[in-house]
């Protein structure tokens, strides 16, 4: 799982950095609120830990941008502030769960676990980007016409829809699909990118996937 963490006090920073690795996840970590819009925008991650006073850009401020772009990733945010009407108006700019500071390790990690659990739980049932509709019970892709996806096929649009205009690379697609399969490795990945580019020239699709064999992968309007 990957995660980005923006927080201003290098120190903390460090420090929270130091177990969120230990604890197996990657960290990406920026120190004010217009880098962590930055980061956010170009990469897809699992979870994003905002700390709500930071320079440039709060992380409010960051948040809302993103939440009106149609962001969904999961977004924890940090404030050292007592006041009420930090809280509540970090939840109501689309912060899924908020943490006063101090805070115990312990209690982020777990917030972190539930809130990625949550995510992937409730996620639509039905995605769209341009004209292309992505049915996950049903595993069919549709614009002009509709085709049928396998299971692998339906998981990896789905990562795609729900990260559109993000770099995804080899690695990270494959840890997100075939993490638990030990007979593959990330050769597999390009395989299923090259079946969802036919599927979506089949359906005469206005979405593309865009990149190259072992790099990063980015889901694009034509």
């Amino acid at each position: 799982m990957r995660l980005l963490l923006a927080e201003d006090e290098k120190e903390m920073s460090a420090a929270v950095e130091a177990v969120l690795k230990y604890s197996g996840y990657k960290v990406d970590c920026v120190f004010d609120g217009l880098a962590a819009l930055d980061m956010a925008q170009k990469n897809a991650y699992d979870c994003l830990i905002f700390d709500i006073m930071m320079p440039k850009m709060t992380g409010v401020e960051a948040l809302k941008i993103l939440r009106q772009n149609g962001d969904v990733t999961p977004i924890i945010m940090l404030t050292a502030k007592t006041e009420i009407d930090d809280r509540i108006n970090s939840l109501d700019a689309g912060a899924d769960d908020y943490l006063m500071k101090p805070f115990s390790m312990g209690e982020l990690l777990a917030r972190i676990r539930s809130i990625i659990r949550r995510n992937s739980s409730f996620s639509p049932s039905i995605l769209s980007v341009a004209s292309v509709k992505l049915d996950i019970e049903e595993q069919t892709l549709s614009c002009k016409n509709s085709i049928g996806l396998n299971g692998k096929e339906t998981k990896l649009m789905k990562l795609f829809m729900l990260n559109e205009n993000k770099y995804l690379s080899t690695k990270d697609l494959f840890s997100h699909i075939w993490v638990e399969e030990k007979e593959v490795n990330e050769e597999i990945v390009w395989i299923y990118i090259s079946y969802l580019r036919q599927k979506l020239e089949s359906v005469n699709a206005d979405i593309q996937i865009l990149g190259e064999k072992g790099e990063s992968f980015v889901l694009t309007k034509k």
